[in-house]
């Protein structure tokens, strides 16, 4: 059985990320992989690790999804058949690449999600938890879908670890930000959909897979902080507003009950009319 694996990370402008996210991958107690890093940057920069296998493929910036495509198909060409789909706005604990391995060996045929805390600092709360808290912040303990309103709501988020979701079971949704599974999900679902540009690929890729009776799994064992949002100016920001707004709309289209999708789209209309009013 294979045991390596390809890390796949898009990466736009925001180079002062990937600082911790080497330093944490260095530390790793499994050594058995490799980094493919899909730089979308506009003014690209050199990107150099002496201590970390790191394959930089430059590319023009057509999407998150169009990121994660290459760098897949990149992995395959090295003979990878394990791959983590993640952001570099990140650091993990040091069995994380072990466990994501451990994970997909057992869960084969499954896409797969870990446990995501708020990087000290980057929750959304500022000041509703105790100093003792941060760190042990939810950001993602498993996804929820609401078809009636078309959100992917992320399961405890902002809420403290006190150990209520630490068995592994089965999700309605996996964040983008932490995404593993096997050759055998690629060749059954296929690439990513690059009409999204950014935000709801990884919703589509879920719900695409769920269709074809894949397994999607959380796993607590899988442990990631997350810096939120930093390549798009913050959750919130003008940028990520607009994106997930119009995403929304063409995942709620392709998916949602007939229902939703006339709300969905009514709203929509509705809220561009009030903007340019």
């Amino acid at each position: 059985m294979d045991h390596s694996l390809a890390i796949i990370t898009p990466v736009y402008q925001n180079y002062e990320v990937l600082q911790d996210f080497f330093s944490y991958l260095e530390k790793q107690t499994n050594k058995n992989f490799q980094i493919f890093l899909i730089d979308l940057s506009i003014d690209k920069k050199p990107i150099i690790n002496k201590k970390l296998n790191i394959s930089v493929i430059k590319e023009d910036n057509l999407g998150y999804a169009y990121g994660v495509n290459i760098g897949i198909n990149e992995a395959i060409k090295s003979g990878f058949g394990k791959f983590c789909v993640m952001n570099n706005d990140t650091y993990m604990a040091n069995d994380f690449v072990d466990q994501v391995i451990k994970s997909v060996d057992k869960n084969p045929v499954s896409l797969i999600g870990g446990k995501i805390y708020y990087a000290p600092g980057y929750e959304y709360h500022h000041t509703r938890y105790k100093k003792s808290d941060l760190g042990k912040v939810f950001w993602y303990a498993g996804g929820i879908m609401d078809w009636k309103n078309v959100f992917t709501n992320h399961r405890g988020v902002d809420t403290v670890d006190h150990g209520q979701f630490e068995k592994i079971e089965e999700t309605d949704f996996i964040t983008g930000c932490l995404i593993s599974f096997d050759r055998s999900v690629w060749d059954q679902v296929g690439p990513w959909n690059e009409n999204y540009f950014l935000y709801f690929e990884d919703a589509d890729y879920c719900e695409r897979s769920r269709r074809k009776g894949l397994k999607l799994l959380y796993d607590p064992k899988i442990v990631l902080w997350h810096k939120v949002s930093q390549s798009t100016g913050g959750s919130g920001s003008v940028f990520h507003k607009k994106y997930q707004e119009k995403n929304r709309v063409i995942f709620g289209l392709k998916y949602a009950p007939w229902r939703t999708k006339f709300h969905l789209v009514k709203n929509y209309l509705l809220s561009k009319v009030q903007r340019s009013a």
